[in-house]
């Protein structure tokens, strides 16, 4: 099948696939490790009306109850996970990871941003619309987790945290720890201040400044997340052939994902899942 994406480059990250009426990515390196079940949601295949139409199971965006419990089921079923082991993230960008354990199946972790667990069949959830998605497989040690980062999480070092919470947690080692930077506002959308330039720049080296931003006539910035993210992946010990970088931009396909810059608070979220095989 072909969602009509607009791709950044011509490198194959992510396969595009439909199952019942549902599209959804997934990306081949983290397939190919054969322990996870996965998929990134686009804004189509639900239920929902209006601003959330129609693919949104976000319980923070206004959306029917009933839609959303539907379009849980969908996905759910499309992505071949159990609709009734998911557990959520409520994001607030921090960089707090929890530890996902099985009596926290169907829960809803406050002020957390990032999911860590070692539990095959419960399914790791977290929102996005243009914010960074981060994947995390140990096909060793057999843990997941699953990160949210926008600039906030991207300059405090999202990756980071959730690597280092997979070692305290499972003996993770970040050489065996496969990594995918999911879909999320590229550089050519992403205007930002000065006073967000100055966090980067306190917190990456300067040789880095270059490929992480540059500044416009207006003074303003274009700041690149994925770049970024990838950065902070590398510098946690995963080796860069095991990091899959997005080349697909929320803002560039609005008409596929939800896009904070393109609608504002008016839409629905979109989610990444990662389930352990059972």
């Amino acid at each position: 099948m072909s969602l009509g994406l607009k791709y950044k480059n011509h490198e194959h990250i992510f396969d595009e696939k439909e199952v019942n009426g549902v599209p959804f990515l997934t990306y081949p390196l983290l397939e190919h490790t054969g322990v996870v079940t996965h998929g990134f949601s686009t804004r189509l295949g639900g239920v929902s009306t209006g601003y959330c139409s129609t693919m949104n199971i976000s319980t923070t965006r206004g959306d029917d109850p009933k839609a959303i419990e539907e379009n849980k089921r969908r996905l759910a079923t499309a992505i071949g996970v159990d609709a009734d082991s998911f557990a959520y993230t409520n994001q607030t960008h921090t960089t707090n990871v929890a530890v996902v354990e099985p009596k926290d199946r169907d829960r809803r972790f406050l002020e957390t941003d990032g999911l860590v667990t070692n539990v095959p069949g419960i399914c790791l959830v977290t929102f996005y619309a243009d914010c960074v998605p981060l994947y995390f497989v140990d096909p060793v040690k057999k843990a997941i987790g699953l990160s949210h980062s926008g600039w906030r999480g991207t300059v405090h070092k999202m990756g980071k945290v959730t690597v280092e919470t997979m070692r305290d947690a499972y003996g993770t080692r970040p050489e065996d720890v496969i990594a995918a930077i999911g879909p999320s506002i590229c550089q050519d959308c992403y205007e930002v201040s000065e006073e967000v330039i100055e966090q980067f720049r306190n917190n990456f080296e300067k040789s880095l400044w270059s490929e992480l931003f540059y500044q416009k006539e207006n003074g303003k910035y274009q700041l690149n997340l994925w770049k970024a993210n990838q950065v902070v992946l590398m510098e946690a010990g995963i080796k860069k052939e095991h990091i899959a970088v997005t080349n697909v931009c929320t803002h560039c396909n609005p008409d596929i994902f939800f896009s904070h810059r393109t609608t504002g608070e008016k839409r629905g979220n979109l989610s990444a899942l990662l389930a352990l095989k059972a």
